[in-house]
């Protein structure tokens, strides 16, 4: 996994219980299983590195070290279960076009598993569907 050696703050840790995620527009729901978290790009077991293995190909320009804001979402549904924003996603967030209150970069979010988490991807960056969809 990619490390942004800038970052002051600590790796929040990853999910301990086993959930779902749901990404609004795609017919299937993925299962998280934290003892199989994928190593992609991001935080260990952060939506990014998830919805990628999953095959959902969010844009990530910086390669998941929130050094951009290509990775926005919305996380409409479980975001508390998540770990707070630090200062640098905020940063970063602050860069990104239409920005909600559920607005998190995909690189850096990590829910525990607590609860089911629903995503939304914005409209212009519908090149987050599988491809052939």
């Amino acid at each position: 996994m990619a490390k942004n050696p800038f970052m002051k703050s600590e790796a929040p840790p990853p999910p301990t219980r086993a959930y779902t995620i749901t990404v609004v527009g795609l017919p299937e729901t993925i299962r998280v299983d934290p003892s199989q978290l994928p190593d992609e790009q991001g935080q260990e077991g952060s939506l990014l590195s998830i919805l990628m293995a999953a095959g959902v190909d969010i844009e990530h320009v910086c390669g998941g070290v929130c050094a951009c804001s290509t990775c926005h979402v919305y996380v409409t549904a479980g975001g508390a279960t998540a770990n707070e924003a630090t200062d640098d996603e905020l940063d970063m967030l602050d860069t990104a076009p239409a920005l909600k209150p559920t607005s998190r970069l995909a690189c850096q979010c990590v829910p525990s598993g607590t609860s089911d988490v629903t995503v939304e991807i914005p409209s212009w960056n519908r090149n987050a569907v599988k491809e052939g969809h």
